[in-house]
């Protein structure tokens, strides 16, 4: 790679030393330095400091091997915690301040080719170290406490070109490791690198080896890829090298044939733009259900797909893609009550297409109660859904749009419309019919509920009179006077 020049060098240094956390590692450096170590802040660290992004983790590499390391954050209680669990790999965790520091002994590692899991060596060298890394833009390393910048393959010109390939050859990379497939697709879309057509080439050709990675894995670069600024970037990857196919084959299931007569919009397209759509809503605060909801929202439409005379039908499809949705979303070891809350979006995500036919208060209502604590991001996604170029057609779309939630406003404001309950509770209930707890009184609520839902808020006698009606047409005992 050739010499960086003095002005280079000058402007990487004052970049780095920007850096939130530039005073805890050069003083680090320091004490490394002394012991007789060599430390340098490496990899993703390096390349979000250049890119003046946070970085969540402070990476950092070594020649001193984890008992050195300990020996050196530990004297003098510079660390204000230390943890271990990832000391057999040769990564001792550090905490210092507002901190977290992860030091890692040089590594040489290889793969077994049943599994991505390296059997770890300890390496000599930091270019040993940087060259095992999954992309160039990752292997560079600033030695501490005050250099020199090391860049043996070139990562800070990739990075300024927005150019994403591997130190070694890409088809050696992801065969020794095939989460680095997916691991472009997220840089992709975090970072908006191009991978080049070489890396593009091998994930193609290696997309199988994936399956050999845990399921986990697979979920969380799938959600920091959706994550990213630019999602549709990733998705798009994932599916023109085939990736998808490997961990959710429901994506490039959306590819429908099309049919040349009704002339039906792209599914795909319609779906990936439909993410893109919802980044919007949530730039500053990025949220993985809404658009994890956006990505799944359409995924029953290849199996509920009808041609006839009329046109293509998607009958259902929001409940058969609920259902899609849940069951994928478990394979990938979502937790429960993200997954829940996802399906509920997927089922409910049509439901406000019906509004343009009059909605009464009561339907207005019930959206809200079954929308619950989702009910912006129900609203953000079928504002998101809207991908028609008929301006006319957009426009009113998000007419109706701003009606709803007009309406929904209006109606909270009077009703507080998101604690709907009955108007009498179980033990009001118990007290007028004389029952004890049992079946009875949860229908006699249920009853209730779908009234406050019909006719808006019932004083105390009102719900009463309802109930005791309620009670005769049952054939219960008539109760007495409450």
């Amino acid at each position: 790679m050739p010499e960086l020049s003095p002005a280079q060098r000058e402007a990487l240094g004052a970049l780095l030393n920007a850096a939130p956390f530039a005073k805890v590692v050069h003083d680090l450096g320091r004490r490394f330095e002394a012991g007789g170590h060599e430390l340098y802040l490496v990899g993703g660290t390096v390349r979000d400091a250049l890119l003046d992004r946070a970085s969540p983790d402070v990476d950092l590499t070594t020649d001193a091997t984890p008992d050195q390391i300990l020996a050196v954050v530990r004297a003098g209680r510079w660390s204000d915690g230390v943890w271990l669990q990832g000391v057999r790999y040769g990564t001792v965790g550090v905490r210092k301040g507002d901190f977290r520091l992860e030091i890692t002994t040089f590594r040489s590692d290889t793969y077994r080719e049943d599994s991505r899991k390296p059997e770890v060596t300890f390496g000599r060298s930091i270019d040993e170290d940087l060259a095992r890394r999954d992309f160039t833009v990752n292997a560079m390393a600033m030695r501490l406490p005050d250099g020199p910048f090391v860049d043996p393959h070139g990562g800070l010109g990739d990075l300024a070109a927005k150019r994403l390939r591997t130190p070694s050859s890409p088809e050696v990379s992801f065969e020794d490791d095939p989460l680095r497939m997916l691991r472009a697709a997220r840089f992709a879309s975090q970072l908006g690198l191009v991978p080049t057509p070489e890396t593009l080439a091998a994930i193609a050709e290696r997309r199988e080896r994936l399956q050999i990675v845990s399921r986990e894995r697979v979920r969380d670069e799938l959600s920091k890829l959706l994550l990213g600024r630019e999602p549709a970037r990733g998705l798009w990857l994932a599916v023109n090298t085939g990736l998808a196919g490997e961990f959710l084959p429901e994506l490039p299931a959306l590819a429908l044939e099309q049919d040349p007569v009704h002339r039906h919009k792209d599914v795909l397209r319609h779906t990936i733009a439909v993410v893109e759509r919802a980044t919007a809503f949530d730039a500053d605060a990025p949220d993985l259900t809404l658009r994890m909801a956006a990505l799944l929202h359409d995924i029953g439409k290849p199996r509920t797909r009808k041609v006839d005379a009329e046109g293509v039908s998607f009958h259902l499809h929001e409940v058969v893609g609920a259902k899609m949705a849940e069951k994928r979303l478990t394979e990938l070891r979502y937790p429960s009550d993200f997954i829940a809350d996802v399906r509920q979006l997927v089922l409910l995500h049509l439901r406000f297409h019906t509004y343009r036919l009059g909605w009464s208060d009561s339907a207005v209502r019930r959206y809200v109660r079954d929308a619950g604590p989702l009910l912006d991001r129900l609203n953000f996604l079928v504002r998101s859904d809207c991908t028609t170029r008929n301006v006319f057609k957009a426009r009113q779309l998000a007419g109706y749009s701003d009606e709803l939630e007009e309406r929904i406003a209006r109606l909270e404001a009077e009703e507080e419309l998101a604690s709907i309950r009955p108007p009498l509770d179980g033990r009001q209930v118990m007290e007028r019919l004389g029952v004890p707890p049992g079946p009875v009184v949860g229908k006699a609520l249920a009853h209730l509920l779908e009234l406050r839902l019909d006719h808006g808020p019932m004083s105390e006698e009102e719900a009463d009179e309802a109930l005791r009606s309620w009670a005769r047409e049952q054939g219960l005992e008539e109760p007495g006077p409450a």
